[in-house]
């Protein structure tokens, strides 16, 4: 475990972390990074989850994308994809310039936030603008790099739309295999993505990788009404709990 500087028990824990979010990541089509965030951030400080989460986002994206996005608003995914590109070397430069302690309660408590947005049903007519559009894909860059959960800020855009869950969870999947791959550049020119980090994220990748099968396997168009809440509610239980244990520490 010397290689990847992580114990055996804790490296136990983010495998069966890795997995459960691999799992919501194929049902629901997002929330794997926040699951990550939430649940691994007492083992490892976000700078140093941010580039694992990227390897396991794309992984998640590779295997999803291809004919998963048939149904996808393709203006809306890539105009978000765009212009959180933009956003993520601000978020970046928060969260490698901030105390550890500081940056690691700052994301909890936007992961936080953003879940219960969300799961109020919280809706934002001035989103279904070209504007809207444009800055909720600016946060989600922000957001993306102080926390590694953009995904969660563009589903709460996309609520604002109305749309289906299959449409939302196809934009999603389309919205994050693109910002990956626009984020890659700002990882690397922040030096947050380094050896260690790909070591650990091929890792965590396989275990990932199975969760998403079984979520495709369980998502089920009859149950859209609970893909979102399902989520939502996991998401909102880790991360309290880890944001409490972070306090109390």
């Amino acid at each position: 475990m010397q290689l990847l500087a992580l114990t055996l028990p804790d490296l136990i824990v983010l495998i069966v972390i890795a997995f459960a979010a691999g799992v919501v990541r194929g049902f629901s089509g997002f929330a794997l990074s926040a699951l990550v965030m939430a649940s691994a951030v007492l083992i490892l400080p976000p700078r140093e989850l941010i580039p694992v989460c990227w390897v396991l986002e794309m992984t998640a994206s590779l295997m999803m994308v291809r004919g998963g996005i048939a149904e996808a608003d393709k203006r809306i995914a890539l105009g978000l994809a765009v212009s959180s590109a933009l956003g993520v070397p601000l978020g970046l430069y928060l969260t490698t310039t901030l105390p550890v302690d500081q940056t690691r309660m700052l994301a909890l408590v936007v992961l936080i936030a953003l879940a219960a947005l969300q799961l109020a049903r919280v809706r934002l007519p001035f989103l279904a603008s070209n504007f809207g559009l444009y800055a909720s894909g600016l946060v989600a860059g922000v957001v993306t790099g102080i926390a590694s959960i953009g995904g969660m800020v563009v589903a709460l855009y996309v609520l604002a739309q109305d749309h289906p869950a299959r449409v939302m969870r196809a934009s999603l999947v389309l919205f994050l295999f693109a910002s990956s791959l626009f984020s890659l550049m700002w990882l690397l020119g922040y030096g947050v993505m380094d050896e260690l980090a790909l070591q650990r994220g091929v890792i965590l990748a396989m275990p990932v990788a199975g969760g998403v099968v079984i979520g495709k396997v369980l998502f089920r168009p009859s149950l859209e009404r609970f893909y979102k809440p399902f989520a939502l509610c996991l998401l909102l239980s880790l991360a309290m709990l880890s944001l409490i244990r972070s306090v109390l520490n």
